[in-house]
């Protein structure tokens, strides 16, 4: 496809009348189904998902995927055992891996963008064991994240005194059936959730960062100019563990912050997940792809410095907070910093935005996890069943099955009852699922290269062509294994041992293993060798339907339209 298709304007957003039909696209779904899916019996009988999230939907949810309640409250425990300086070296060491990562996978899913899309790269350029491990592994911490969120939107909503004599359960429930109700009947409805909610938090995180420019500099109701105080004293690096101290305490420090900031960037992946129902998506994935750094940059990067110069790492109310085990908008350093300098209107705005953030989170979690478990049944790693979708295109199955997970949520109802201890081991498992997907992904893309180097495909030709290739995938690589192998250290320092905080660290590796080592071992899938990957099926179909989005294009022509272009 010719480059200039690459960044045409969605019609449908500017007034302009589309002219791909309903019978048209219902064509296209039917013969990318096909193949696929391995022939028109298959599509005939299962259906196939339907190309319905636009491009707006597309950007936000990549937008949303890198906005979530790490940045309002997680960020706070590596700033309060790191200090400000570590933090924002921390998010920025760990943005450019992930930057680097969505590289490698936007310029695999741009070449073939299938749903689910993850579990089929690995099956099909690694060896079906990979597929198996990765499909599993993140539609468990989908599916167990999803009650994470659940849980964390009912006690945010506590924050509010009226709502406090409410039994929790009843938050729960409610949360639960909007989920469900915004992914079962069609994936647009999924899709326009998510540009809300992604348009909420946006505004609110551009909001709080001129607020925190302004605060900074004595536009406060104190008129008290902060600057770097805080860098200078408590310091810019702490020490941490608390017994480790010099130079060494200090690293330790910046490293506890890598930890934490990658599982902050947790779901940035979701937006290839999406691609296989995504309208143009050789023109819409790249472009949400190549965005990705300035998201970073601007909200983590920015964020964390903001962070820095509004609070004190050693503020006691921050400490408090954590120490009780808040989970709303009391234990966000946001809330805590704005309060210092004299502002007391923002807390409930904040408490709300990351209800909402909790509640997108669990939204994005609900679409991810039916989405693997739809690929490992097109891979037949799964019951074939999961594959059967609505008229709508939804594989109602796969989100049942996925949702019916949430149930979990009510073992939270009481918070120190056994139920709940259950329920957070449950979590445990779920701690470095990311990362090993990020892994994949990585590895995926080097077999990927050496496919199409093998295969005489020449990369220049590609729609979204990735930079510094091997290059970049060999660094995130090394990057996230690292990571993984060091999640844990804390628990190796003297005086620091715990049973529980071990597991919680490594009980994802040996899972992870096996499976990959169960489906080796049961099935006897060989690695696939460059030149027989199958870079091609489905390909065929896509191809057919740029011709469709071609003649849809019409450039932008007012300043509106221009700017709504480059936005979404």
């Amino acid at each position: 496809m010719a480059e200039k298709h690459l960044h045409s304007f969605d019609p449908e957003l500017a007034g302009v009348p589309s002219r791909h039909s309903s019978s048209e696209r219902k064509n296209d779904a039917y013969t990318e189904g096909a193949a696929v899916l391995g022939g028109e019996d298959e599509a005939a009988r299962y259906g196939y998902v339907s190309r319905g999230l636009k491009s707006r939907h597309i950007q936000f949810i990549a937008l949303g995927g890198t906005i979530g309640t790490g940045l309002f409250l997680g960020i706070g425990n590596a700033f309060t055992h790191a200090g400000p300086l570590s933090i924002l070296l921390g998010y920025t060491f760990t943005g450019l891996a992930v930057f680097g990562m969505m590289q490698c996978l936007g310029e695999m899913a741009t070449w073939l963008p299938l749903p689910g899309a993850i579990p089929q790269f690995c099956a099909r350029y690694v060896d079906d064991a990979l597929g198996f491990a990765v499909g599993w592994n993140n539609w468990y911490s989908a599916s167990i994240t999803l009650c994470a969120e659940i849980s964390a939107a009912s006690l945010v909503i506590g924050f509010w005194e009226g709502a406090q004599s409410v039994n929790v359960a009843v938050w729960i429930s409610i949360i639960w059936v909007v989920i469900i109700f915004l992914n079962i009947f069609a994936v647009s409805l999924y899709g326009e959730a998510e540009f809300w909610f992604a348009s909420m938090k946006l505004i609110t995180i551009v909001g709080l960062l001129i607020m925190a420019f302004i605060v900074d500099l004595g536009g406060n109701p104190r008129h008290e100019r902060l600057g770097f105080r805080y860098w200078k004293n408590p310091g810019a690096m702490k020490e941490y563990p608390p017994q480790v101290h010099g130079d060494l305490g200090r690293f330790l420090g910046l490293f506890s912050t890598l930890v934490n900031a990658a599982f902050s960037y947790g779901g940035v992946e979701m937006v290839a997940v999406a691609a296989g129902e995504a309208e143009n998506p050789r023109k819409n994935i790249p472009k949400a792809v190549r965005r990705v750094f300035w998201r970073i940059l601007f909200f983590y990067v920015l964020g964390s410095l903001a962070i820095g110069v509004l609070v004190s790492s050693d503020d006691k109310g921050l400490l408090d907070a954590q120490a009780e085990g808040r989970s709303d908008a009391a234990a966000s350093p946001w809330v805590i910093g704005i309060k210092n300098a004299g502002i007391s209107v923002l807390p409930s705005i904040i408490n709300a935005v990351i209800l909402t953030s909790a509640t997108s989170s669990g939204n994005a979690f609900l679409y991810t996890g039916s989405r693997y478990l739809y690929a490992l049944a097109q891979n037949r790693q799964a019951p074939r069943i999961f594959l059967t979708c609505s008229k709508k295109g939804v594989p109602y199955y796969a989100v049942a099955a996925t949702a019916i997970i949430g149930g979990l949520t009510y073992l939270s109802v009481d918070p120190n009852g056994g139920a709940a201890k259950a329920f957070s081991w449950f979590q445990n498992l779920t701690t470095i699922a990311s990362l090993f997907t990020w892994c994949s992904i990585c590895v995926a893309y080097l077999r990927f290269y050496k496919a199409l180097k093998a295969q005489g495909i020449n990369r220049d030709t590609l729609v979204f062509k990735s930079k510094f290739q091997p290059y970049t995938a060999w660094f995130a690589l090394v990057y996230f294994a690292i990571i993984i192998i060091f999640s844990g250290f804390a628990v190796f320092i003297k005086g620091n041992w715990d049973v529980s905080d071990f597991i919680a660290a490594y009980i994802g590796i040996p899972i992870f293993f096996l499976l990959y080592g169960g489906w080796k071992i049961v099935k006897r899938p060989k690695i696939i060798k460059p030149l027989e990957a199958d870079l091609t099926t489905g390909r065929a179909a896509l191809d057919a339907e740029d011709e469709h989005w071609q003649r849809e294009y019409k450039p932008p022509v007012t300043i509106i339209e221009k700017i709504w272009d480059w936005l979404a």
